[in-house]
């Protein structure tokens, strides 16, 4: 990966790493120059946190920057929490005291990065002669150096056709070891920004998760960008990347992070690893086995379980038939639900399955790890690419999708209803009430009777908000929310409360 340590510091920086390893990063009192624990330390760790710490900072502000105007990409403005900021003096500000927490866990992780360089160039000799590839990346550390050429082509060419219409959304993951993340995601968001794309991607040392929507040459610039990388060539492929209608309308604007982990499951990657998952079959494979589990009499005592790892508002309005669907809210409640019905998984086939196949890389794993279950299978490249498969196979209804478009079709199925009088409806809006982030199914007619809340709570709270406009918190506190355990009972099909957007 690209270094950011000349050699001469190794040494220095060594003795920084292994001081900082016995630190609580997550303390404060690191941050604030002024604290007795900083002060005691000595000259060269003091400059080393420094160092990753400035680093840390200006990677997270730029990974805010966006054109200044349209079509001119030299002058930079910066966007955060819904702010726009014009000069470098605001954004520092901004940052600095809304987002120290970030920058304390940037921190940490640029750390990290610097002892894994460290213990890397060890072994390596001087001009990394058994590892060409760091050292090519090494010596083209800089970001501009990795994005494509777009000279070719006019500003409007790269925008023309981001509508829901002409233009396109990818999806897309991939679970490899990245050396530094802060690297990675300084990269992508200048790639994104150069292609005019909106979106979101997360980072992390196990790889990296993305859905960006803009022009089809600038989402096809985009993979070409991505499969030519060194970091990724060797494990990912075109087929990798799913598509669907869309573009950069799709998204409000582009977040690129790094995370701990790149779909949060809550347990560390260090204890549940990608590497140890189920069993991938592709989507023919899959559909084969739903239809022999869906042709057994009876289905109650069969060895396997068709299981839906998503959560109960994705599946509340498309599922595989017959499927386990757990009425959870977010996916790092189901480790707690698997571990509560462990009894349940006890010597059966488990068939698993989620939108793009993310979920049940380390889903799959931690249910290995319990060493209850027969077998375990997963579905490679998830419901995205069964549907393109078999669009009218054994999955009904739609594809919950994280963006502004909410559903994709691919059939004509309706499994769910309207949450008021019942009718076939699989439209998803948000709750009328601006401070609820909640998810409702209320069709035309509902709607025109002013049924719009997904509460009686939130109709009560819209009414109030009228008269007192300048409230604008967005919280989930909602009766729909409150009255939902977070590990409910295990049944068949999907939730049936008001559902949530966030995952």
């Amino acid at each position: 990966m690209p270094s950011f340590t000349s050699p001469d510091q190794e040494e220095d920086l060594e003795a920084c790493v292994l001081r900082f390893s016995e630190l609580d990063l997550k303390d404060t009192r690191l941050i604030n120059p002024s604290s007795s624990l900083k002060a005691e330390l000595d000259v060269s760790t003091k400059k080393k946190y420094s160092f990753a710490k400035k680093k840390a900072f200006a990677l997270f502000v730029k990974t805010k920057e966006v054109p200044a105007h349209p079509f001119e990409c030299k002058e930079k403005w910066w966007k955060c929490c819904q702010q726009l900021f014009k000069d470098r003096i605001g954004i520092h500000r901004h940052v600095a005291t809304q987002h120290a927490d970030e920058i304390c866990r940037q921190t940490a992780s640029v750390l990290k990065q610097l002892a894994v360089t460290l213990n890397t160039s060890k072994s390596l000799k001087p001009a990394d002669d058994r590892n060409p590839l760091k050292g090519y990346l090494t010596c083209n550390r800089e970001v501009s150096a990795w994005l494509p050429d777009v000279s070719c082509f006019s500003p409007d060419e790269l925008i023309r056709g981001q509508g829901s219409d002409e233009g396109e959304v990818l999806l897309y993951y991939c679970y490899c070891d990245l050396g530094d993340p802060p690297w990675v995601c300084a990269w992508q968001t200048a790639l994104c920004q150069h292609l005019r794309l909106t979106g979101k991607v997360r980072i992390a040392t196990e790889g990296i998760n993305g859905t960006v929507g803009g022009s089809k040459l600038a989402t096809r610039l985009y993979v070409e960008a991505m499969l030519s990388c060194p970091l990724f060539k060797d494990y990912m492929c075109k087929d990798d990347f799913k598509t669907s209608k869309g573009g950069a309308c799709c998204f409000p604007e582009l977040r690129v992070g790094v995370f701990e982990e790149i779909v949060p499951m809550g347990i560390s990657p260090n204890k549940i690893s990608y590497k140890k998952p189920g069993v991938h079959l592709s989507p023919g494979e899959f559909h084969k086995e739903v239809e022999k589990f869906l042709s057994q009499t009876n289905e109650e005592q069969s060895d396997t379980i068709l299981l839906d790892c998503r959560n109960f508002y994705e599946s509340k309005i498309g599922r595989f038939q017959g499927c386990l669907a757990p009425d959870i809210r977010k996916f790092s409640y189901f480790p707690s639900y698997i571990d509560k019905n462990l009894e349940l998984f006890r010597e059966k086939k488990v068939l698993m399955y989620c939108t793009g196949g993310i979920r049940c890389e380390r889903g799959s794993a931690y249910l290995k790890a319990k060493g209850v279950c027969k077998e375990v299978f997963q579905l490679k490249g998830g419901i995205h690419k069964y549907l393109e498969e078999f669009p009218d196979g054994f999955y009904k209804g739609k594809l919950f999708v994280f963006d502004e478009r909410y559903a994709l079709s691919y059939n004509s199925d309706i499994v769910s209803e309207c949450s008021y009088c019942g009718a076939p409806w699989d439209q998803y809006k948000l709750c009328s009430t601006p401070q609820c982030r909640q998810l409702i199914l209320t069709c035309p007619a509902c709607q025109r009777q002013g049924f719009t809340a997904c509460c009686v709570t939130c109709q009560d709270k819209g009414s109030g908000l009228a008269s007192s406009p300048t409230q604008s918190s967005f919280k989930e506190e909602c009766e729909c929310t409150a009255r939902r355990p977070r590990i409910p009972k295990p049944r068949p099909g999907a939730g049936e409360d008001g559902p949530c957007l966030r995952e």
